[in-house]
């Protein structure tokens, strides 16, 4: 019963999955429920709603058409693993780096990559500012994601210094994207990121979700990221 009602929402939102990749979606699931009873790692917990609120809400971050095979993509701010953990899974030849600053998460999370069997999938513990200034993971990926719930002016700070130049990050954002563009145009400019495409995405029971499609043009300058607090204390 569960393969199926999964199938019939990603096939609902064009996703085809392999019989193998049914299968790790499944075992992702049920890891997930079972690590839920011991540490907060979500508030969905029946199939349905972890079918299309977190499954196929994270595959739409393939509907920008700028992913591509072999790509390194960084999660930041990945909690229990979305979106990057159905990206890798749908997509298995990426290079997925998971970023979260607890670590408890991260363990949760390298029990879901050994009993998928996924390869190809990094671990960062710590806080995005940190790593942000590191050279490992400065401007090294083509692709950075983030469901992380922050204002659009943190985020971008948090994200962009890890994209390479004429990289993409791809934010999922609810119905107020416009007036959170508005609020973090001064960001943009300074972190040499244009807004490049919001794209409308709707799915069975989700109807004001927007893809942000935000193009690096320019190396970030070497002040930012700021130190760790101060992006959320004082806003770009």
């Amino acid at each position: 019963m569960s393969e199926k009602l999964l199938m019939s929402y990603m096939e609902a939102s064009n996703f085809n999955l392999s019989p193998l990749q049914a299968k790790q979606f499944l075992q992702f699931e049920d890891l997930l429920v079972e690590w839920n009873k011991h540490m907060n790692l979500t508030g969905i917990t029946e199939s349905a709603a972890i079918y299309e609120r977190h499954f196929v809400d994270s595959l739409t971050c393939y509907l920008s058409d700028h992913i591509e095979d072999n790509m390194k993509i960084i999660d930041v701010g990945t909690g229990a693993g979305f979106p990057g953990i159905p990206m890798k899974i749908y997509k298995p030849s990426i290079s997925m780096t998971l970023l979260d600053a607890l670590n408890k998460r991260l363990n949760f999370l390298k029990e879901v990559a050994s009993t998928l069997e996924l390869d190809k999938v990094d671990f960062l513990h710590g806080r995005a500012e940190d790593y942000g200034q590191d050279p490992n993971y400065r401007q090294q990926y083509d692709i950075v994601v983030s469901r992380a719930v922050a204002d659009l002016p943190v985020l971008l700070e948090y994200c962009s210094p890890f994209l390479k130049v004429n990289g993409y990050f791809i934010a999922q954002k609810g119905s107020k994207v416009f007036e959170e563009i508005e609020g973090a145009e001064r960001a943009l400019e300074a972190l040499n990121l244009v807004v490049e495409q919001v794209l409308p995405i709707k799915t069975k029971s989700i109807q004001a979700h927007h893809l942000l499609i935000i193009k690096k043009v320019a190396d970030t300058p070497s002040t930012y990221p700021r130190r760790a607090g101060k992006p959320v204390k004082k806003p770009l």
